[in-house]
């Protein structure tokens, strides 16, 4: 082979080498820039699972789908009750006890992630309404849930120890949410609160199937997960007759 030749089949395979260096370079460029995608997308869905779980810890969106139905596949419901008296913020005070007292509520201790404090916290400050019937008879959800070291005085909540960001100031079913941050929150953390079980065949110290209102919907999920949202009109009840669904008009500041 002539030096020309020669020098040719030299320069030739320099170039392979080098374009075979460039193309393996460019692999792991690729490689590296999926594995980079792959951790971002996995530190996002980790965040997503803990925002979603965690809402407690300052998470905010918008509001869940949730699964309703029509109320015509409950049958015949019997009319509400007329309401009662109204309470020191206007809405009015149900017939009837309490499903239960406030002796097994948190005491100051954080529950679900929410916590006690000395101070109203109002970044976010809405209310919900509960209503809760046993065997056709109204329950009252107690005042001073989430407030310790509360005492009832004329049905209100009055003096406390510390202020859970959910809670009750008197005997007419509006939850107060009032928290330092946007959370999600939702009922079965309330029930948390107060000490008493919530679920699909538990309403406090009652077992049976829990018919779940929301909205003046059928709630078809598990109770616990109902949110809490501004103006959320949600009805409980266990056993027969089923009351159709009641509403209040939340007064001005509610």
């Amino acid at each position: 082979m002539s030096k020309p030749s020669r020098n040719r089949e030299i320069a030739r395979a320099k170039v392979a080498e080098m374009r075979a260096r460039e193309a393996r370079q460019a692999r792991q460029r690729r490689l590296f820039t999926g594995i980079g995608a792959a951790v971002l997308a996995i530190v996002a869905a980790v965040a997503i699972v803990f925002a979603v779980k965690g809402g407690k810890s300052g998470t905010t969106g918008s509001h869940p789908v949730l699964k309703l139905g029509p109320l015509s596949t409950l049958g015949n419901l019997r009319p509400a009750p007329s309401p009662g008296a109204n309470g020191f913020e206007g809405v009015p005070i149900p017939d009837g006890t309490p499903l239960a007292g406030t002796s097994s509520a948190a005491t100051g201790r954080a529950v679900d992630g929410i916590r006690c404090q000395t101070s109203e916290q109002l970044a976010l400050h809405i209310h919900s309404h509960l209503v809760i019937f046993v065997n056709g008879a109204q329950r009252q959800v107690p005042a001073g849930v989430g407030i310790p070291g509360s005492r009832v005085v004329n049905s209100a909540a009055q003096g406390e120890t510390c202020l859970y960001w959910l809670h009750t100031h008197a005997s007419y079913g509006i939850i107060h949410v009032e928290a330092p941050r946007h959370c999600a929150f939702t009922l079965g953390d309330f029930f948390d609160e107060w000490g008493q079980p919530l679920g699909p065949s538990v309403l406090g110290p009652v077992g049976g199937h829990v018919v779940a209102i929301y909205n003046g919907k059928l709630y078809e999920a598990n109770p616990r997960d109902i949110p809490l949202i501004a103006h959320a009109q949600i009805q409980l009840e266990v056993g027969k007759p089923l009351i159709a669904p009641e509403s209040i008009t939340f007064p001005a500041g509610l």
